[in-house]
């Protein structure tokens, strides 16, 4: 199963690729018709920023999202015991040792990152290595070296690049249409442009307000899943599946992570940093912990 899962990430990987790059076709569309009045242009443009954040990320992925996320790496000196778990999972998962990093925050999270095994990194919060004992520590690095070991980190990398390059044009693409930038389109629209033009002025209007939102759905369409196996992988590798149960107990009474951490990484992390309440159901990056813990005790 495990390796038909690796397989299985490598495909949507490439599947993963061509649907964000599809939206920011998109929206450099929207945004180089309203404001150079070139669409492709626009996609042109659009699609270049695109290449540009996925290799760096693909090159530097763990740097630029532990400078996202404000981690600071450490050595064994540092924090031995939570060194050595890292070490030790590792050991057992079979890749090699991954950079570990704290991000100096009171609320109980962890998250992985990398293009791949060999270049990946595990960072956990100060509150989080305050609050678990050893074996409920175990539970959740297993789960990042989980993520690790079975390719979910080059998805989530990759998504967390792509979308952020969406939300970036989104984002220019605003300011534009507030400040003026649209209006030489819309004058040539009112004097006479056609159907066409009000098509694509439409279409543009709403590339721009809804690429970001099509981006995180993506996101979330590859996140909830992984979560499920990542907790029964992480079981498999201390073989204690209570360490995993009282770790998402204990996760579950966490509070919002102190400094802010934008849409594009949040998927990134065991628990959902953001703590978003019951009637942002449809858009929560991570299953419930309850579903969670149910999965595991049926095992």
């Amino acid at each position: 199963m495990l390796f038909n899962q690796i397989a299985s990430n490598k495909r949507r990987t490439i599947l993963l690729l061509f649907v964000f790059f599809f939206l920011l076709a998109a929206i450099g569309g929207a945004v180089g018709y309203l404001w150079l009045d070139s669409l492709v242009g626009g996609i042109i443009i659009a699609l270049i920023i695109g290449f540009i954040y996925a290799f760096s990320m693909i090159f530097q992925s763990t740097n630029i999202v532990m400078s996202m996320n404000n981690a600071q790496e450490i050595t064994v000196e540092d924090m031995p015991e939570y060194y050595h778990i890292v070490e030790d999972m590792a050991m057992v998962a079979q890749i090699p040792m991954p950079r570990v990093f704290v991000i100096d925050d009171p609320s109980l999270n962890a998250f992985a990152t990398g293009s791949s095994p060999k270049n990946a990194a595990v960072a956990a919060t100060t509150g989080l290595l305050a609050i678990m004992n050893r074996e409920e520590l175990e539970g959740v690095i297993g789960h990042e070296v989980s993520h690790i070991r079975n390719y979910d980190i080059r998805i989530s990398t990759i998504a967390v690049a792509l979308a952020s390059a969406v939300t970036l044009i989104a984002s220019i693409g605003g300011r534009m249409m507030w400040f003026g930038g649209g209006r030489s389109r819309r004058s040539n629209n009112s004097e006479g442009g056609g159907y066409l033009q009000i098509i694509l002025l439409i279409f543009s209007i709403l590339a721009i307000i809804l690429a970001p939102l099509a981006a995180s759905l993506v996101q979330l369409a590859i996140s909830r899943q992984r979560e499920y196996l990542a907790d029964a992988s992480s079981v498999e590798l201390t073989r204690n599946p209570q360490g995993m149960i009282k770790a998402l107990q204990k996760l579950e009474q966490s509070q919002p992570m102190a400094h802010h951490v934008d849409d594009a990484s949040a998927a990134l992390y065991i628990n959902d940093p953001q703590k978003k309440s019951s009637m942002k159901h449809l858009f929560f990056t991570h299953p419930p912990i309850a579903d969670r813990i149910k999965r595991l005790e049926q095992m």
